[in-house]
């Protein structure tokens, strides 16, 4: 399995704790968040990953290199910034499997890939998104299902319960081919633009989830994974 890791980010929210280094690898407990993303993959049987990089990608190059945990590693660096949906179109040219995993590289979702690859085999589908089961949140924005099809993005909103967009989706390689502009994002400009008319599978999950994107849930991620 091939999978394509967004780890291009700035980690402005994160600056005054992890400096000197992009996002995705802010240390957890001596090594770099990406360690436990690979060791994740590697897991879960994905032998080929492109690091999608920008910001520092030297950092991350000099600590991975072309190999890693038996991981082959090809680079896709972004000159200048490409938003997500940039980012993706142009790792995805580099791809040689049909059906490729897209992972945000400073969010941890322990889903299962191989089960969410049959599922997308299955419904023939060309994007499907892995939704996280959640209660009592304010931070993400929900997710509207129906018969396990994504109809519509809500915007964020104190929720109760529901589930929300886990950052792991599976493309066909050719999703974003017919979309001209180099720079854009892949969850305003695609996912949630005329949602109900693209049929976005939806793979339901309540693996246990983390972001570091903002101080208190990079403190937890200290805490919780080893």
């Amino acid at each position: 399995m091939e999978a394509i890791v967004l780890a291009g980010g700035f980690g402005t929210r994160l600056a005054h704790i992890v400096k000197d280094v992009p996002k995705p690898m802010a240390p957890i407990n001596g090594k770099p968040f990406l360690w436990y993303m690979f060791k994740y993959l590697r897991n879960n049987g994905v032998n080929r990953v492109i690091l999608a990089t920008g910001y520092m990608h030297n950092v991350i190059e000099n600590y991975f290199g072309n190999n890693f945990m038996g991981i082959e590693i090809v680079y896709s660096q972004e000159i200048s910034p490409l938003g997500t949906g940039g980012a993706i179109k142009k790792a995805l040219s580099l791809c040689k499997n049909k059906d490729v995993f897209v992972i945000n590289g400073d969010t941890f979702f322990n889903i299962k890939l191989r089960i969410m690859l049959k599922k997308h085999l299955l419904n023939d589908s060309f994007v499907t998104v892995a939704t996280k089961y959640m209660k009592d949140f304010s931070r993400y924005g929900c997710v509207k299902i129906h018969n396990n099809k994504i109809i519509e993005f809500l915007e964020k909103k104190p929720t109760e319960l529901g589930y929300i967009n886990g950052g792991i989706y599976l493309l066909n390689k050719n999703l974003l081919n017919d979309i001209q502009k180099e720079n854009f994002s892949f969850e305003t400009d695609f996912l949630e633009k005329d949602t109900f008319k693209k049929n976005i599978n939806c793979y339901k999950s309540k693996a246990y989830f983390i972001d570091i994107g903002v101080e208190e849930d990079y403190y937890r991620a200290t805490k919780e994974m080893v």
